[in-house]
């Protein structure tokens, strides 16, 4: 396969070192490999541990709020999103789940006046602690978005090796990144003859899986999914659904989605959000079937929302 040129340019990602332990701080606005060893965060983690064999990692959040200016639109919620399980955020609109999730990567600060409070760990590692560079957060933890978003002026081939090329990383050969990413997102054996065509020509479904290809180049350890599936025909959303299934064997997988149907289908666990609040985390059966909270079955049995 040969490589399209290109004319991005390549910037260096600093690469420093992350503290455990440090005290809950609020998000300032400032300029994420997928191995059982966590990663560097503005680099990162702190040399890791022997640990069981697994590739995904944790999250874990504790006493976390986010606020839009003055308004907290999420409620001091603590929730550990375990290795190598999907688990499903779901929830009335605007009931908070994609402002947590955009706080786990960091996301939520790039909005103005916005901040979020508490901790985030990823592998007991605080991503908000001091000395933490963004862009080594968003690299580990990769955030595919509810309408597909390839960049319009370039290739199938540069989309994909995109963010590879941001990094500046030279020891990565990016024909094989780039084939190794897409057989991922189970796209390979359809654009394999038309790398060098625009993405933006793909059908909705495959843009969408193009830019899981996208966050999987970059080796995150977690991949954050918001309404993946929400612009796709049913045919496209089930290609979705069982890409997830193949995910979560080498990733931590959380999706925001309105979905119950899709919840019940792809989540191990499934957490439920109301006003802010984390009402209930359980496995995805007993929350459908037999929760702890009234809330909950009335939501999931649809008797509001």
């Amino acid at each position: 396969m040969t490589e399209p040129e290109s004319t991005e340019h390549e910037t260096p990602v600093q690469d420093d070192t992350i503290r455990k332990e440090d005290p809950p701080v609020s998000a300032e606005p400032e300029p994420a490999r997928s191995s059982a060893e966590p990663r560097s965060l503005a680099g990162a983690v702190t040399p890791a541990k022997e640990k069981p064999e697994q590739t995904g990692h944790t999250v874990t959040l504790k006493s976390v709020d986010a606020y839009y200016g003055e308004q907290r639109a999420v409620r001091d919620v603590d929730i550990e999103y375990a290795a190598n399980r999907v688990t499903a955020m779901i929830g009335p609109s605007g009931c908070g789940k994609s402002t947590l999730v955009r706080c786990i990567n960091r996301m939520h600060e790039e909005i103005p006046g916005a901040r979020c409070e508490g901790h985030v760990l990823l592998d007991g590692a605080n991503i908000y602690g001091s000395g933490v560079d963004v862009t080594a957060v968003r690299r580990a933890i990769g955030m595919v978005f509810q309408k597909p978003n390839p960049f319009p002026t370039m290739s199938i081939y540069d989309n994909v090796a995109a963010g590879v090329r941001l990094t500046g990383r030279k020891d990565v050969k990016l024909d094989e990144r780039v084939e190794q990413s897409l057989r991922g997102a189970g796209l390979w054996d359809e654009v394999k003859d038309r790398l060098g065509r625009p993405g933006i020509g793909l059908s909705g479904g495959q843009q969408q899986r193009l830019c899981i290809a996208r966050t999987i180049a970059n080796e995150p350890e977690v991949i954050i999914m918001d309404e993946p599936c929400s612009a796709l025909d049913p045919i496209a959303t089930l290609k979705v659904e069982d890409l997830i299934h193949e995910l979560k064997r080498r990733y931590t997988i959380i999706i925001v989605t309105h979905n119950m149907q899709q919840a019940a289908r792809v989540a191990d666990t499934t957490a439920f959000m109301l006003m802010g609040e984390l009402v209930e985390h359980a496995e995805t059966q007993k929350i459908f079937t037999n929760p702890d909270d009234p809330r909950t079955e009335e939501y999931v049995t649809g008797k509001f929302g």
